[in-house]
């Protein structure tokens, strides 16, 4: 058994058919059907289910399909490595983010990386922070840019900005001024994920250290576009911070109080993925991410964000830890 032999199997189990992978490869299907048998002989189990409609994975199929991927990412990362990426970049790069880091910098990012780095293939991965962090862990993304979670632990991160978190209501409701009290924020019929999303549990924290319960009227786990247009509904209030809301609060169809007693604020970081090797130069596309969101935020177009000038004046500077090209 061989990487050839595991990326025919790939193939097989992603066309569907024996037939459609022999096409696929441009090869006789009786070859690949020859191939998978001297698999299953070799491991002396049945990997494939067949039936006219084509073919699926046995138990024992599903393990070695899991491990035929992580070979041909190995080999992929070995490519990475040997080719120059000072000049030409890795050959895949993986960015994730939240919703509304995304929203902000997934479109400023991809004319950035695309230009100094043109090809580069990438693949941006918008999710929660819990499957973000999982998916850091198990080496699929190369970074993320992440709002912190309130128990950092062991996790290694570059401090990039911070920004405010608003109580967000309907046009027209809520109190008089511009801010709220922390302490009141019980008061008011709240929108928010369920546990154990960052949100959720910042308003957990935050109750238990300034004593008042939440009312939680409604959980949402959908996307924040909906928890938005619930808050426009009257269904209730939400917290975020200014950027998920901007358009909404220019067009007076949201307001936003700021939380103040003291001001609630979330941290913003890079994190490096965990498990894989990382690509040669990965530091340079680092420092070229931070360049872009330093330019985001002095440009206006991250309302209320703050930036972290001991992380980010670095943003271009050679890494001393990184190896020589």
């Amino acid at each position: 058994m061989n990487s050839d032999d595991l990326e025919l199997f790939a193939r097989v189990l992603r066309a569907g058919s024996l037939s459609r992978a022999g096409m696929e490869l441009g090869i006789d299907p009786s070859t690949v059907s020859r191939r998978v048998a001297q698999l299953e002989s070799e491991l002396g189990v049945r990997l494939l289910h067949r039936s006219g409609r084509g073919v699926s994975a046995t138990d024992h199929g599903r393990q070695l399909l899991g491990y035929a991927e992580t070979v041909g990412d190995l080999l992929a990362q070995a490519g990475d490595r040997l080719r120059d990426p000072a000049i030409n970049g890795p050959a895949r790069l993986h960015l994730g983010a939240q919703p509304t880091l995304a929203r902000i910098l997934f479109g400023p990012l991809a004319h950035a990386l695309q230009a100094q780095y043109p090809q580069t293939r990438l693949r941006f991965v918008e999710a929660l922070g819990n499957q973000i962090l999982d998916n850091l862990g198990h080496g699929d993304l190369d970074f993320a840019v992440i709002y912190l979670p309130e128990q950092i632990g062991a996790l290694q991160f570059d401090l990039l900005l911070d920004e405010g978190l608003h109580l967000i209501t309907p046009a027209g409701a809520g109190p008089a001024g511009d801010s709220l009290e922390v302490a009141r924020l019980g008061e008011w019929p709240l929108i928010l994920p369920s546990t154990p999303h960052g949100i959720r549990l910042l308003v957990e924290s935050l109750a238990l250290r300034h004593g008042f319960t939440p009312d939680i009227v409604l959980e949402c786990d959908a996307s924040i576009s909906l928890t938005k247009r619930l808050v426009m509904q009257g269904c209730g209030c939400t917290v975020l911070p200014l950027a998920a809301v901007s358009e909404e609060l220019a067009d007076g169809r949201l307001r936003g109080l700021r939380l103040v007693g003291p001001e609630v604020r979330r941290r913003v970081g890079i994190v490096p993925g965990r498990n894989r090797v990382i690509p040669s130069g990965l530091w340079k596309i680092i420092g070229l991410v931070k360049a872009e969101i330093a330019r985001i935020v002095e440009a206006g177009a991250w309302p209320d964000a703050v930036l972290h000038q001991a992380a980010l004046a670095d943003a271009l500077v050679p890494n001393p830890d990184a190896p020589a090209e």
